[in-house]
């Protein structure tokens, strides 16, 4: 019996469900499955689609919490989203609860493409934005992943990323759900299905690990002084 895994994105996802309808499928992602027909029910996948849902939009207002608690001078904090990604609206939205609890100005940067990712930069560098919430979109923590990290870095912008590897990369922060621990758990559904249990009989699965992760050295380059308070939640300070 084969198995597919698909990660990343809902449209990867909803492209493997559309493309069969008997070979099992685990999906690792951040929306709601049911909104998108992956699944009947959590608890009840039914069909040949089950898998694990990671936090994704609801980490964006305490995301937005550490960035100002880091730059409390801020008076304008740019977003970074992808218009094509099915959660921009949802994304949106909580970044600009958060920036009016913060009492702050937000800009929204639009970009679904390399090219357009160097355009954002520009219109962040001409509207004074003071720092920058990359939401958790593939291409930005994939293909773009270097180009953010040295755009950050090129015009000294403090910024915070969703997962960890663009951190231990050379980005400045990132606070989001372990891709790992969400990894492990759609490894092990696809070992279970790969004895001989039915996707229809294994609900889906909540990845609930959070990790907030520092880079010094990126700090330090940017002149910033992580307060202790960071400091003392961070699950990992690289230095």
């Amino acid at each position: 019996m084969a198995v597919i895994v698909t990660g990343g994105a809902t449209p990867t996802a909803l492209a493997a469900k559309a493309a069969t309808g008997t070979i099992p499928i685990v999906f690792v992602l951040g929306s709601d499955p049911v909104q998108f027909d992956l699944v009947k029910s959590l608890a009840r996948p039914g069909g040949n689609v089950t898998g694990v849902t990671v936090l994704d939009v609801e980490l964006v207002p305490k995301a937005f919490e550490l960035l100002y608690e880091l730059v409390p001078a801020a008076a304008t904090i740019a977003v970074l989203v992808n218009p094509n990604n099915l959660l921009v609206e949802t994304q949106v939205r909580g970044s600009q609860i958060a920036a009016h609890n913060l009492g702050v100005h937000l800009l929204v940067l639009n970009a679904s493409s390399q090219s357009e990712i160097d355009a954002a930069f520009t219109t962040l560098v001409e509207q004074r934005a003071d720092a920058l919430l990359v939401t958790g979109e593939p291409l930005f923590f994939g293909t773009a992943r270097d180009q953010l990290i040295a755009l950050a870095a090129r015009h000294a912008v403090p910024t915070i990323y969703q997962f960890r590897q663009l951190t231990e990369a050379g980005g400045l922060m990132s606070y989001g759900t372990s891709l790992a621990d969400a990894q492990r758990i759609g490894g092990v559904y696809a070992g279970r299905i790969l004895r001989g249990e039915r996707p229809a009989d294994l609900p889906v699965q909540q990845s609930t690990k959070v990790e907030l992760v520092i880079n010094l050295k990126t700090a330090h380059a940017l002149g910033l002084t992580v307060p202790p308070s960071i400091l003392a939640r961070a699950d990992e300070v690289i230095e």
